[in-house]
Order: C-alpha cells, then structure tokens, then sequence
C-alpha cells in the first residue's frame, strides 16, 4: 500500500546566516570516514544529498542549476553502477525532481524556497545537543543535517510548487512553469484560425 503525503512548501527563510560555512572536499573526506551507517545513507554516493552527486566535489549548500542539464548526462556514471537515487525532468507544463532519502527522518525535511529563486531542500539528521545553541544551519552544518540548494528556472511559477513524501522515502517536487511558457494544445483556436482561413 502506497502512503503520499503533502509536505508544506514554506518561503523565505528569515535567518540570514544559513549556509554561510562551506562544506569542503577535505572536511568532507574527514566526516564520512567517521560516519556511521545514517550519515553514509544521508551523504553517500547517489544520493540527492551528496557533495559528488554531479561527478565532482560541489558544495550541496551553493545552488546549483538542476535543470539546465540533462539528468541522463550528468548522472551517467552514477546509473551505470545502479548508484543513483535521483532523476530531475521537466514535462510540458512542470519541472519534476524526484529523490529517494534512505536514512533520512522524515518530520525534519522541509522545503523552502528562498527569495523566489532557490529551493532549498533540507533537514536534520542528529538533533542539536545544547537547545540554546545557534541553529544549526548556520555553522557545520553538516554534522547536523543536510541541505541540497537548486536554482530555480527563470521561467517558473515557484509559488504554486508542490512537495510530495511518499512511503517516507520517495520525495517529489513540482514546480509549476509560467503558463506563458507552457506548451499547450491550441484547442478551439486552431479550429477558429481554420474557418477564418477557409
């Protein structure tokens, strides 16, 4: 039995230091060969959440501009080893990213969309030991959670974007291209352009 649920799209992120530390490849190198079997599952190889997910070292808090390439191309590697946990595509009227988050808890992701032109993707994976301290995001981020940040299309509809959890695995994002921009059936105007012509 298949289980779906909405998730809330929030905007704007008040807090204006987050993701001001930058993951580096070495600091990273050092975190995983500590990490146990969650921090693997969250950050390994394929996942949505990986600094290699595109073939080379990108920090996952700088935005990157998904869909201005092909998922097939820049995750070739990655499928040619059953490695990938990822696909992005975009349909006549949507830009889709779908991601699976193994290891993942599923009540700390939340999906924000930043200033109209980023979506952030993120949550916790150990909970904060000190209450009063900082949040989390905005120091090593890392040891604490998890963020993937995407560049939007120019052309989108970014407040109509839509989150789906299902089986508390399988993340869906829709993101709603400019009606302007869609390709759609001409309907009856082709007909009336037809009869004026005839």
């Amino acid at each position: 039995m298949t289980s779906c649920k909405q998730l809330g799209v929030g905007l704007e992120d008040p807090t204006p230091a987050i993701w001001c530390v930058p993951l580096k490849e070495d600091v990273f190198a050092a975190f995983m060969a500590k990490g146990n079997k969650t921090v693997h599952m969250i950050f390994g190889h394929g996942s949505l959440f990986s600094p290699f997910l595109f073939g080379k070292f990108f920090d996952p808090s700088d935005a990157f501009p998904l869909w201005e390439f092909e998922s097939d191309v820049l995750l070739s590697n990655l499928r040619s080893s059953c490695q990938s946990t990822v696909d992005w595509f975009q349909t006549d009227t949507d830009y889709v990213l779908k991601a699976e988050l193994p290891g993942i808890q599923k009540d700390s992701l939340q999906v924000c969309v930043e200033k109209g032109k980023v979506v952030d993707i993120c949550g916790q994976w150990r909970q904060q030991r000190e209450s009063n301290s900082k949040d989390w995001r905005c120091s090593h981020w890392w040891e604490q959670g998890f963020v993937r940040r995407l560049e939007l299309p120019e052309n989108v509809d970014w407040r109509k974007m839509e989150a789906y959890l299902s089986n508390d695995i399988l993340l869906e994002i829709r993101i709603p291209k400019n009606p302007l921009d869609c390709v759609c059936p001409r309907g009856n105007q082709g007909a009336n352009e037809d009869l004026e012509t005839a």
